[in-house]
């Protein structure tokens, strides 16, 4: 019986496979410098036509114009996160509803634990003076772990601001190595590829950026028809962590049932959990294909897997960016001959067969030059 696999097709599925177990270990490690080095490429893609303006129409030298472009995003970035943290203040007036509520909420755990376990009240007050005591125990190291989490977000807002700036700087020698790096019949090629990545990228992110003021717009009609308080800000949190693919909407959903929870009652938070899965069945069907599906055409199998290998790997940074990073792959593997396979791979699935036919025969010329043969043979 005739083998379907050859010897040296699985060794060299062996080494693809050690391959990529070494990259991601590569990744893992590398963490601080990859993660901020990917944001700071994309907000540099994001910002090359701010930085070509200011070059070209108001004549600031390519310094001047990077670091100019780059402060004014950061004023945006910083402007939006003072304004939601404007809002949070507000929720130290209703602390003591907070505590009111909370503690009614636990009274009432108790008695249906008492009721339903036959667990008496001194038994949990015992269990939860002891939770009480380990995590008192455990708090320097919950501290600490603060403190080091702290420091992380700081170092890496610090390093991709510092990317973003070099990367704005130095674009064009950036390219030029590339299409050093490369013969030149496929020169062609590189700067095709760096034009579609730049369009891609850019096109993302800005509708990402859409996502987040349709989802915040959504979110505030819905919480203020239902009269929930600080909807102006539940709202704008909303918009922001829904950029995290199908979690921050749960996240979202949590946060604004245990803050209705503690300042009305649970009609309201029947109400917000029905606003907010509208809110996302219109999110996910038909703002995100409109605004952001449009721009980066992989299938949501492959986006998904994308997604928690980048969880795995970098945590939240890696969910935020996995798409963008599948985006360009698969923008790399359309345009070289021996990808192009991967590159269909990950693309959105033709009910019509049309990409698949006009891939094989790009692939195997050979192929349509003998049906095109047979054919004039029948006629």
């Amino acid at each position: 019986m005739r083998r379907l696999f050859s010897l040296p097709f699985y060794l060299k599925l062996a080494a693809i496979m050690i391959s990529i177990i070494a990259i991601g270990y590569l990744m893992r490690i590398g963490q601080t410098i990859i993660v901020p080095l990917i944001l700071g490429g994309l907000f540099a893609l994001l910002l090359v036509p701010v930085c070509n303006w200011f070059e070209k129409k108001l004549r600031f030298h390519r310094t001047l114009a990077a670091l100019v472009s780059l402060i004014l995003f950061s004023a945006f970035v910083g402007g939006l996160f003072t304004l939601i943290g404007s809002q949070l203040t507000l929720l130290k007036d209703d602390w003591p509803a907070f505590e009111k509520q909370i503690i009614g909420g636990i009274e009432s755990l108790q008695e249906w634990i008492r009721q339903t376990f036959n667990i008496g009240y001194n038994k949990q007050s015992e269990y939860l003076s002891q939770t009480l005591n380990k995590s008192i125990n455990q708090g320097t190291a919950i501290v600490g772990i603060a403190l080091l989490s702290l420091s992380s977000v700081f170092i890496l807002m610090v390093f991709t601001f510092l990317y973003t700036f070099f990367l704005l700087l130095y674009r064009r020698h950036i390219l030029r190595f590339f299409l050093l790096l490369n013969k030149p019949q496929h020169q062609a090629i590189i700067l095709e590829i760096a034009h579609e990545i730049q369009y891609v990228v850019k096109k993302y992110l800005i509708g990402l950026i859409l996502q987040m003021l349709i989802v915040a717009a959504m979110t505030f009609i819905a919480l203020s028809i239902i009269g929930v308080k600080y909807s102006l800000m539940l709202s704008l949190i909303t918009g922001v962590i829904n950029v995290l693919p199908y979690i921050g909407i749960f996240a979202a959903m949590l946060m604004i049932s245990l803050i209705t929870f503690a300042t009305s009652s649970l009609t309201h938070v029947l109400f917000v959990v029905i606003a907010l899965i509208v809110v996302h069945f219109i999110d996910s069907n038909f703002v995100v294909p409109k605004v952001v599906g449009s721009k980066v055409k992989v299938n949501s199998l492959f986006a998904m897997l994308a997604i928690i290998m980048g969880e795995l790997i970098w945590g939240v940074s890696g969910m935020f960016l996995a798409i963008p990073i599948l985006a360009i792959m698969k923008i790399v593997f359309d345009r070289i001959y021996d990808l192009k396979p991967w590159g269909f791979l990950l693309g959105e699935e033709d009910s019509s067969d049309h990409s698949y036919k006009i891939l094989r025969s790009e692939l195997y010329p050979e192929i349509v030059e003998i049906r095109e043969v047979e054919n004039k043979k029948d006629g």
